[in-house]
Formats: structure tokens, C-alpha cells, sequence
């Protein structure tokens, strides 16, 4: 009798410890999948020059002022720095006019941030999509790209 009792237990502490393993995975592989179906959140600079001309997003330059004043920005861009991202898209819409000049967006609103290279943008993507802006994408190339880019079209055209 003690040695079925001992049986029936050390078979439910394996099979509770395989249960566990077998959900462990399916964890890790549901993880894996969103992962590998997400969809890029990354714009190209042709994408966001036609996003930009259809009028239909917010760019939101997250550099810190003085480097706009420094070094130029896209046009119709609003700067707000990267740790003012978080605030600023939960303030009132009222403070949010005030202070940036600009209507605050919406949660279903399209965003785009950008930043000198890409980091501080992606930095800032993350934050808008944690705070529930699923629209948000980011322009990776940044202001860099941008500058390279806008210069050999230019000089083009002359």
C-alpha cells in the first residue's frame, strides 16, 4: 500500500512539473510569434515624405531643442524632447496646445517620431505604443538620412 502511495505521488509531481515545461513553451513559442509577425513600425524616408505631404500624421522631432537650432529639422515637424515624450502625450489637450503649439493627438492618431539617427525616436515609439498609441511609427534614419537625402534631391533639381 505505501509503495502505490508513494507511486501515485511521485507520478502526479512529474506530470504537474511536465505540465508545467509543456506550458512553458507554448509561452515561449506565442512570445516567438508576435515577435516574428509584428509589423515594422520603421518608415522610410520616401514613406515619410508621402505621409508628410498627405498631411495625415503628427512628426514629433524628440532631439532636444538645441540641436534643431543647431543643425535644421524636417518641416512640419513639432519638437518635443525625447523626456518630454511620456508627459506631453498625457497631458490635457489644452496644456498640451499651449506648450507646443500644436493639437494634442489622439490615441487613434497617426505618429511618427524622429530624431538624429533613430535612436531616441525608437526610444520614443516605444514609449507612445506603451501609453497606448498603436499608430505610432518611427522614421529610423532620422534627421542625418533626412539632411543626405533632401541635399541630393535638391541639387538634383538645380
Amino acid at each position: 500500500m505505501l509503495a502505490r502511495l508513494l507511486f501515485r505521488a511521485a507520478r502526479r509531481a512529474v506530470l504537474g512539473s511536465v505540465e508545467t515545461e509543456l506550458c512553458d513553451l507554448k509561452s515561449i513559442k506565442e512570445n516567438c510569434h508576435n515577435f516574428c509577425t509584428a509589423t515594422s513600425k520603421a518608415v522610410t524616408f520616401k514613406e515619410l515624405k508621402n505621409l508628410l505631404n498627405s498631411k495625415n500624421i503628427m512628426l514629433i522631432d524628440v532631439r532636444e531643442t538645441w540641436e534643431i537650432l543647431e543643425y535644421g529639422k524636417i518641416p512640419g515637424s513639432v519638437n518635443i524632447p525625447l523626456n518630454e515624450v511620456s508627459e506631453a502625450l498625457q497631458m490635457n489637450p489644452r496644456d498640451f496646445k499651449e506648450k507646443y503649439h500644436e493639437v494634442k493627438p489622439s490615441k487613434s492618431d497617426s505618429l511618427v517620431f524622429s530624431c538624429l539617427a533613430g535612436k531616441r525616436s525608437k526610444k520614443a515609439l516605444d514609449t507612445a505604443i506603451s501609453l497606448g498609441f498603436h499608430r505610432a511609427q518611427h522614421y529610423a534614419g532620422g534627421w542625418k538620412e533626412w539632411e543626405t537625402y533632401e541635399f541630393s534631391e535638391n541639387k538634383k533639381g538645380n
